[in-house]
């Protein structure tokens, strides 16, 4: 095992000249930290379109901003992107007129297709690892921007949503990080034609891990704008701290319950190779933030509250419905004739529901009961709507059942109706469904009874 970091910048840390500077400061304070991975310019001002979004317009003739109902043309996003560049190389006092050239050159690319997608939404991150290794350079850190058209970060040719050859591995192994920072552009790789293909969105989150799973790094940190998995929602819970280790089982069951985290490949590669991924705020270095571990002492029942809202149960009722092989399957067989992910399925003797996101009903709900009422010929069925399922998550859960005790206990004394309690297979968590209307106050109650009370 190398003692080498791999740092991946998210778009919030790389946003402007000011938060590029704080970038170097944090380079520059750890010696390992070889491995700089940038992602495109996020958001400078709250109202500001991020620069893939704008990549993307143009990419699509404006279709990416008209279905988000924003009235963006192509031009006038080739006009933000050019501005965006300009601002961000004047205010770090860079000499970058042929990195804009080179820009404006690449906006008029004659790609077509998928290709020309591919290639203009992966521009935001290119361009930003070259200004920043250039900076980085004439602050006095020796950096070069390490391109994955030159180096060989190979990767499949599904050119919107691409995945990384074996061959790509030597090849990220061989970056030299003795004399230079390697300044690494996130999202994109190329094809083995020489054609750019994207990762899905997030996936700079993904190049990062492959990095360093590829060096076979010390430490996969990842810098934004929060100092690190907090263990409720902050909006909710005021209190609520940064949890400061987590298994990769916990993270992904945090992850799937509605905790916005990273990229699920990037997890699974440092994983592999037991790579700890620290979370942590570009904007708050001096934070620890949040270790993401193959393995730890569960000295916590629970660790931290997810929650997912604007849920919906279908339930349906039939004679022996357990007792009938493959009715299971195909009910979720149509739920994914429609295109709908489904959550949860307690089922029992005579019955079962299935949670599904509210939004994926929008359009979709009258076909799909007539689909299950025609195949399956429940003796009822009806669907229950502005549910919020709220999930405890801990390893120290397993084998455990007090903390489920407690927190019935405390949603009973507090008069809170549940709509439905369920244990996950591995006992690292359990989900209680509630109304979204009580579901903060039902938030508020379970994190002083599982967590605060038991800190």
């Amino acid at each position: 095992m190398t003692e080498l970091v791999v740092s991946k910048f998210g778009g919030s840390s790389v946003a402007d000249a000011a938060q590029i500077e704080k970038v170097r400061n944090i380079v520059d304070a750890d010696a390992r930290r070889r491995y700089v991975v940038v992602s495109a310019p996020g958001r400078s001002t709250p109202g500001e379109q991020k620069v893939t979004d704008h990549l993307l317009n143009m990419a699509t003739s404006g279709r990416h901003f008209r279905e988000q109902r924003v009235a963006i043309t192509p031009s006038a996003s080739r006009t933000a992107i050019l501005d965006k560049f300009s601002r961000i190389i004047s205010d770090l006092k860079l000499d970058g007129g042929d990195i804009l050239e080179a820009l404006k050159r690449d906006l008029d690319t004659q790609l077509e297709g998928d290709r020309r997608t591919a290639f203009l939404a992966s521009r935001g991150e290119h361009y930003n690892a070259r200004i920043i290794a250039a900076y980085l350079s004439q602050s006095g850190l020796p950096a070069e921007a390490r391109l994955p058209e030159d180096f060989g970060l190979l990767v499949s040719d599904d050119y919107l949503d691409a995945k990384v050859l074996d061959a790509a591995y030597p090849n990220m192994a061989e970056l030299e990080s003795e004399s230079v920072i390697s300044v690494i552009p996130g999202f994109y790789g190329v094809t083995e034609s020489g054609d750019v293909a994207v990762f899905s969105r997030g996936g700079s989150d993904l190049t990062g891990g492959e990095v360093a799973f590829a060096i076979d790094a010390h430490t996969y940190e990842n810098w934004t704008d929060v100092s690190g998995v907090f263990e409720a929602d902050p909006r909710v819970i005021p209190d609520a701290r940064a949890i400061p280790r987590l298994t990769f089982k916990e993270i992904r069951l945090l992850a799937s319950k509605g905790f916005n985290v990273f990229h699920f490949d990037a997890m699974q590669r440092c994983k592999q190779r037991k790579i700890p991924i620290n979370i942590r705020n570009t904007n708050r270095p001096q934070e620890p933030g949040t270790l993401i571990l193959n393995e730890r002492v569960p000295e916590e029942g629970i660790v931290g509250i997810a929650r997912l809202d604007n849920m919906a149960a279908i339930y349906l009722e039939k004679d022996t419905l357990g007792e009938e092989v493959g009715f299971t399957a195909a009910l979720l067989t149509i739920f994914q004739d429609f295109n709908i992910n489904t959550y949860y399925y307690p089922t029992d003797k005579d019955d079962i529901a299935v949670l599904v996101s509210q939004d994926d009903l929008t359009g979709t709900i009258n076909d799909l009961r007539r689909r299950i009422d025609r195949h399956l010929k429940p003796d009822h069925m009806g669907v229950e709507y502005n549910l919020s399922v709220i999930t405890p998550v801990g390893a120290g859960l397993k084998g455990n059942t007090f903390p489920i005790a407690d927190a019935l206990g405390a949603l009973a004394e507090a008069h809170i109706p549940i709509a439905m309690i369920d244990q996950s297979p591995s006992q690292l968590c359990f989900h209680i469904g509630v109304s979204q209307a009580v579901a903060d106050e039902a938030t508020r109650i379970l994190y002083q009874r599982l967590i605060s009370e038991a800190a």
